[in-house]
């Protein structure tokens, strides 16, 4: 599912509310958590899991193209892990 989906089927579910007000409300969301990210912040959401920054250590890397040595600087990545609640639902049984 990409965003827009994600906006049309919310808007489906809640049809009191235009569209454009969905979202408004999915990009406000989006937006805060990558803004508490950036600030390093942990953002939780309680049944879906939890978005954190983690650090990556400097290192020297090799350009697989030259095979020249680079070094990479440190660096933060977002992080997702998710909640046991949404795993138990997401769980599939093969």
């Amino acid at each position: 599912m990409v965003k827009s989906e994600l906006i049309q089927r919310l808007a489906e579910q809640q049809p009191h509310l235009p569209e454009s007000d969905v979202e408004f409300a999915v990009n406000l969301m989006l937006d805060g958590i990558a803004s508490a990210l950036q600030n390093g912040d942990r953002v939780e959401i309680r049944g879906f899991g939890v978005f954190t920054a983690r650090k990556r250590p400097a290192k020297m890397a090799r350009n697989p193209k030259t095979g020249e040595e680079i070094f990479k600087p440190e660096t933060y990545v977002p992080f997702f892990k998710v909640s046991k609640s949404l795993l138990e639902k997401v769980k599939l049984d093969k």
